[in-house]
């Protein structure tokens, strides 16, 4: 570090590992920290590789964004639908769902993603929780439908394709394709972020495997593996210009 003129800052920096043990890092006799997560380019990352607490961590912040334009959302000025698109969505969304494309969504996070919808456009429209007021009332309303969901699943699909066009030796599309050494840990294995693009395209991991064997025997490493993903990632790339 000397040779490099790379100093440590033994205060800021911590360390976290992946495995349940103590790391011992030391740095001038002294011990740094052990975390269970940091933040990193504005994304949580922790120790167990799970995304709940990330994408928790990004709707409170959609959230506070939300409720910094309140005066807005309270005003006579424009229109319900004006407030929706011209707002909503260019200030709000995009800080609630910033690194969508690689979160591992499962039905309790969907859910999650649904009812941070319905809270911004309950608070466009002025409508009290203890109202008595269905989702669907909600939509019809204010003459929309839901997309917020549908827009981070189109993401997830073109970044997907987007990888999948990468050589063989991409070691983002090896750990994608869960073609690198290695074995999981026993017990009931946890829903994985292929998992979610094997669900929303329809295909299975035997289908998966065995595109993968063919594409690799032919040789022809700049194809999907999924013959039929770039329609779907198509019609997913489309939605989310039309959700724009």
């Amino acid at each position: 570090m000397s040779r490099q003129q790379f100093v440590l800052n033994k205060e800021k920096t911590k360390v976290m590992s992946t495995e349940d043990n103590t790391c011992m890092v030391y740095v001038d006799g002294k011990v740094l920290e052990q975390v269970d997560n940091f933040c990193y380019l504005g994304s949580l990352i922790t120790n167990d590789a799970e995304c709940s607490k990330e994408m928790k961590s990004r709707l409170s912040k959609g959230q506070y964004v939300s409720v910094g334009l309140k005066r807005i959302w309270q005003s006579h000025d424009s229109a319900v639908t004006t407030k929706w698109v011209g707002l909503l969505k260019a200030l709000v969304w995009p800080a609630a769902v910033y690194g969508c494309e690689s979160w591992t969504l499962r039905a309790g996070d969907e859910k999650r993603i649904q009812a941070f919808e319905m809270r911004g456009l309950r608070q466009i429209l002025r409508v009290s929780w203890t109202a008595k007021h269905t989702n669907d009332w909600v939509l019809e309303k204010a003459e929309v439908a839901r997309n917020l969901l549908e827009s981070v699943k189109a993401r997830k699909l073109s970044y997907f394709g987007h990888v999948m066009r990468n050589n063989a030796e991409s070691l983002e599309k090896q750990i994608m394709q869960g073609t690198t050494p290695g074995c999981r840990k026993r017990g009931r294995p946890k829903t994985t972020w292929i998992d979610n693009i094997l669900q929303w395209t329809g295909y299975s991991h035997w289908t998966r495997y065995s595109w993968t064997q063919k594409i690799e025997a032919d040789g022809d490493n700049s194809f999907m593996v999924w013959p039929s993903l770039g329609v779907s990632t198509a019609e997913a790339n489309k939605k989310h210009e039309l959700c724009d």
